[in-house]
Order: C-alpha cells, then structure tokens, then sequence
C-alpha cells in the first residue's frame, strides 16, 4: 500500500481531481489519499511533511503562495519526503505568458464556482438522506419533506437540490412513528405533502401493475385515503410545519411553492 499526502491551502479538491484521474492508470496498486487543506503556514508545512516521513507518504502538492510552496518543498527535501509540485510550474510559465504575477490568495477558484461547488454538496447530501437515511443529520438540512409513498419526495428533492438546498426526505408510513430527530429540528425547515386520495391511487395503480400486483392493499382508495389522513394528522399537531399539497402540479411549481414559503419565514425572522 503506498500513501499520499494531499497538501492544498485551499479545500484540496484540484489536486485530488488532478491525482484520481492519473491513479486510474494504475488499477493494480492501492493507494490511501489524506487531504490536507487549508495549509497556509510554515508551522502547518512542518507538521504535515514530519507526519508525511512518519508514514513514508509522498506529498502531492497545490499551494498558490509562492513562500509557503517554496518552503514546503525545501523543507520536505531536507526529510528525504518526496513531493509532486501541481500549481508551481502553471503559474510560472501562465506567469510568463500572460507577463503579470499570480495573486497567490487561496481559494479563489471555489470562489468563483461557490455556487457550482453548492449545488454539488446539496447534490451529494440529498441522495444521501433519501427516504429517511441518516435521520440523525436531518438538522444539518435546509429542507425536510415528508410524504406517504408516490407524493414526489424524491424528484422534488433533487429539483431543490439542484437549486443549491441540502433536502432529506422522510416516508410516512400508516401507524408508524415518525423518527424523534424530525421534532428536534426548526419547524420551519419541514413540509408536509399531501394530494388528493383518489389521484394517489391511480398514481399507485400504476405502480401496483408494474409489480404483478404484489403491493396488496397499496393502491386501493380506501387504504390511501387512510395514509393522507394519517399524514395530515401528524402535519396538524405540529402548527409551524407547512403543508403543502402535490395533487395535479408540477414539481417546478411544488418547488417554487416550498422556496416561498421559506422566503417568507427567512423575513419573518429578520423582523423579529
């Protein structure tokens, strides 16, 4: 097994894209990557090639600053640590060619896609809390949709995701308890779906043929009917959670609806 030491004074992400994509050209070797970000200081330089010669690792470099660089590379010399310098030589010849200097300040790049890199994090942290995984983080979420089965939990996650929200999705099930993280969270975060009962059960029906019909009860309108009801009671006892209805609309137009809503309570706080 052969470790890397990450270094970036930024979040690291450059230089492990940059190191994945070589690593593929090697299936038949392990290597264990540690990311190192943020490293902006001789002292934090020091710390991480000592902990690089502990581990016999090399050191896969992108520090923008020409000082902390140099040192690093200087300093990891002197430990008989190798390095693997990303950034230096760009900047140099991009130096050179555009005839001006680097502004050597960290981060710029995740800046300047902020907004990207966002949509990228709710992304990853939606489909991680898809119907009902990982409870115990739902607090870290922008927006936590409950809903029976077929109510668009998850498209409209995701449409909200990509709109930059980190959203969990929780199923209602008839008779069960919804999990106690959901009642420990900011009310206002979380939106109750509900729709009408006799469109829900064509919804199902379709699903229910897809099957064989090996969903029983799942589609038939008297046992739907229970489950909206059983919804709407658990959305009822909680006055600070909004419900929203999903029944013959878009998920542009549910979305829209769900960001008005939270608009709307973000300006309500300011006043208070």
């Amino acid at each position: 097994m052969y470790n890397v030491f990450v270094v970036s004074d930024g979040t690291g992400r450059t230089a492990i894209q940059a190191l994945d994509a070589a690593l593929t050209q090697f299936p038949t070797k392990h290597v264990e990557i540690y990311v190192k970000a943020g490293i902006r200081s001789k002292g934090q330089v020091e710390e991480v090639v000592n902990k690089a010669a502990d581990e016999k690792a090399i050191i896969v470099h992108t520090l923008v600053s020409d000082t902390v660089r140099s040192f690093l590379i200087r300093f990891a010399r002197r430990n008989n640590v190798e390095t693997i310098d990303l950034m230096g030589p760009l900047l140099m010849r991009l130096s050179n060619r555009l005839s001006n200097l680097p502004a050597e300040k960290p981060g710029l790049y995740h800046e300047a896609h902020k907004d990207y890199f966002r949509r990228i994090e709710a992304m990853e942290y939606t489909f991680r809390h898809d119907d009902g995984l990982r409870v115990h983080e739902i607090d870290k979420a922008d927006v936590v949709i409950l809903g029976v089965s077929r109510t668009f939990k998850t498209p409209l996650s995701i449409y909200l995701a990509l709109k930059g929200l980190l959203v969990a999705n929780i199923p209602i099930i008839l008779g069960m308890n919804l999990p106690k993280e959901i009642y420990e969270i900011d009310p206002h975060k979380v939106f109750g779906l509900t729709t009408f009962a006799t469109r829900l059960s064509q919804l199902r029906k379709i699903r229910h043929a897809h099957l064989g019909g090996a969903t029983g009860s799942y589609a038939d309108y008297p046992h739907v009917n229970r489950e909206l009801n059983f919804a709407l009671g658990l959305y009822k006892r909680q006055p600070l959670w909004s419900i929203v209805r999903v029944g013959g609309k878009a998920i542009e137009e549910i979305a829209s609806e769900i960001l008005d809503i939270r608009r709307k309570s973000d300006l309500e706080k300011v006043d208070e």
